[in-house]
């Protein structure tokens, strides 16, 4: 045999050797790969826990983005609605005053004896009232195309919110604090109250003194 042949054969062996060294020490026992499973679940419970974090912040993020536009859209709204509560309030008095206007025409026109009426104030008078009458329905239509409505509120418990008591009445017949007599009807512009109704309330009255008995 050849000396190039023996060479080679012996650089054989020693490459095989080497190969088996390296594959021995690449391997893991079982022990390690125990640890390295249980590392690898314990940054996966980390991720998992960062994970639902930003989940939750996500969904209390867009929660909080619901609320501000539902805000603003109700904010939005409500200045529309009430844009024009001041020009309303400005009119009550002028509702007020036709009101009014109204019910002395009739009392005239009432207490008119026709059969007497020489200067021919009836017919006057009967043209006045239906003006008035006219005007006045003219801004009750006005007023609900808006959205301000009158009320009256009699025989309603007494609620300050929607009511200014002027004075009591004794009244055994009633609940205390009923509405019972009504000096000025109030207005809303749709649920806000922008005039309280100005009105009497009943209060017991006094029991007799035992003296007088």
């Amino acid at each position: 045999m050849s000396e190039s042949v023996k060479r080679r054969r012996k650089g054989t062996k020693r490459i095989a050797f080497s190969d088996s060294d390296s594959e021995s020490e690449g391997e893991l026992s079982m022990d390690d790969l125990a640890k390295l499973v249980i590392e690898k679940e314990e940054l996966l419970k980390l991720k998992h826990k960062e994970i639902e974090k930003l989940q939750d912040r996500v969904v209390r993020s867009y929660a909080e983005i619901e609320n501000v536009v539902d805000r603003t859209r109700r904010e939005a709204e409500n200045a529309k609605k009430f844009a024009i509560q001041n020009f309303a309030k400005s009119l009550l008095d002028v509702a007020d005053n036709l009101g009014r206007a109204s019910s002395v025409v009739k009392e005239s026109f009432a207490k008119l004896d026709t059969s007497k009426d020489s200067a021919g104030a009836a017919p006057l008078l009967k043209t006045l009232l239906e003006g008035v009458e006219m005007t006045e329905k003219q801004l009750v239509e006005v007023f609900r195309k808006f959205g301000v409505e009158k009320f009256d509120p009699t025989n309603e418990p007494f609620d300050p919110h929607r009511h200014n008591a002027v004075f009591k009445i004794p009244d055994n017949s009633k609940p205390a604090d009923t509405v019972a007599v009504v000096l000025k009807s109030g207005y809303v512009l749709y649920d806000r109250v922008i005039r309280p109704a100005e009105v009497g309330v009943t209060e017991c009255p006094p029991a007799p003194d035992a003296a007088e008995d």
